[in-house]
């Protein structure tokens, strides 16, 4: 018995396996109908736009249509891209305001042209594929369950999905043979139907090789000048420091020292409360040297690791905080500073501004992507152009090839997330 039993596992997998694709591919091919009687309906439009253009209403018209079907060709990219390769939104552009300029680019940009090209084949070929997607099932699960409650029907109304009509047992039976025959056909050719859905979206809306190098290039190009800029005002933040705290504070204690070496002999106590005003000074210049030495590398990265420093952060925040750090591996000490500043500063601003009553950090490592997140239950309202420091985050994570994510409605709550590469 239970050779027989590991004899048939492998199959009963494989039926599992199968029924589970020809489900995804219903949810597909039924999401892929949705938008493509979305696509039918913009051609529509557009046709008529465009048959109205000679008249003049139609051009005015035209930038609406555009702006209808890009909206529509965005939901068709997050659709696909939810399973399979994901298909990513091409550089954003300012969508064309006067006739003009959407005449010009219904002919001239290439991605108004391959929309247009993707439009058609979906409210087309997708919209079929859609239907036989949604028909297929219903007429499977009709046909095979017809000699259960075909008795219910009038006899000049009961027969076959096909339109044969049924009059005796033997002709039910027959149909319910058929609708297992439906079932087959959908079994093996709805996960086809998905895959030809979508081609086009995959093919047409997919951006260009030299638009993505293109756009790569121009953030590259703003991050770095961005980091260039964070570096500068970083060293003259430091060289300030130390111009008007240090130095200034070991100037007065070299010439405290000096006044005292000179009364050492001839007025002791003077010399005396001069050594206690250079020792004062000398400490006040070390505390300004350890504050500078800790704005660039935070100790408690120094002598702790990520995990243990972002712990120490809780304690200053003025609500409870709690911290969930996972095994985020080994990563660049740059990575783990910026982290470690973009949390200090979320933290100081919960404290400040939000009016919180409860705190959460999580870090948690995918693959090659460290990700953080910053919550608090707060009024809400951050706004990084308000000077609250997260433009300054904003261009560390950038420098560093992430990404910073504000999600802070009025009314809270607020939610600061950081993405950065962390390979090694």
């Amino acid at each position: 018995m239970p050779p027989t039993n590991n004899a048939t596992r492998p199959l009963r997998e494989l039926m599992a396996i199968g029924f589970n694709n020809v489900f995804l591919s219903m949810e597909r091919l039924a999401g892929g109908l949705i938008t493509a009687l979305m696509a039918l309906f913009c051609l529509s439009v557009l046709a008529a736009v465009l048959l109205a253009s000679p008249l003049g209403v139609g051009l005015l018209l035209l930038p609406v249509a555009l702006r209808l079907i890009s909206k529509v060709a965005d939901r068709e990219r997050h659709r696909l891209s939810r399973w399979g390769t994901s298909v990513p939104s091409p550089a954003a552009f300012d969508h064309p305001s006067g006739p003009g300029e959407a005449l010009r680019a219904l002919v001239s940009r290439p991605r108004v042209r391959r929309e247009l090209l993707w439009l058609f084949c979906h409210a087309t070929l997708g919209l079929l594929t859609g239907f036989l997607g949604v028909v297929l099932p219903i007429i499977a699960v009709r046909d095979s369950t017809f000699p259960l409650w075909w008795r219910l029907l009038p006899p000049e109304t009961a027969g076959a999905s096909i339109g044969v009509p049924v009059h005796t047992w033997s002709e039910a039976l027959a149909v319910g043979l058929l609708g297992a025959g439906w079932g087959a056909v959908t079994f093996g050719v709805l996960p086809f139907l998905a895959l030809l859905q979508s081609c086009p979206g995959r093919c047409f809306l997919r951006p260009r090789i030299q638009a993505v190098l293109a756009e790569r290039i121009t953030v590259l190009t703003e991050t770095r000048a961005a980091a260039l800029r964070s570096h500068t005002a970083e060293l003259r933040r430091i060289e300030r420091s130390l111009h008007d705290g240090a130095q200034n504070r070991l100037v007065a204690a070299i010439i405290r020292t000096g006044a005292a070496r000179r009364a050492l002999w001839t007025d002791p106590e003077r010399a005396e409360e001069a050594m206690e005003q250079a020792q004062a000074a000398a400490e006040e210049a070390l505390a300004e040297l350890r504050g500078v030495v800790r704005s660039i590398l935070p100790p408690a990265l120094e002598n702790n690791d990520l995990e243990g420093a972002l712990t120490a952060l809780a304690p200053g925040c003025s609500v409870p905080c709690t911290v969930d750090v996972g095994d985020c591996g080994p990563m660049a000490s740059s990575i783990e500073a910026t982290v470690y500043f973009a949390v200090a500063e979320a933290v100081t601003n919960i404290t400040r501004h939000s009016g919180a009553d409860r705190a959460r950090i999580r870090v948690a490592r995918d693959g090659d992507r460290l990700h953080a997140r910053v919550h608090d239950n707060g009024r809400g309202g951050a706004d990084e152009r308000a000077g609250s420091g997260l433009a300054g985050v904003r261009r560390r994570v950038e420098a560093h090839d992430g990404t910073l994510t504000v999600d802070s409605p009025v009314g809270g709550p607020t939610e600061i997330g950081l993405e950065l590469p962390c390979g090694s």
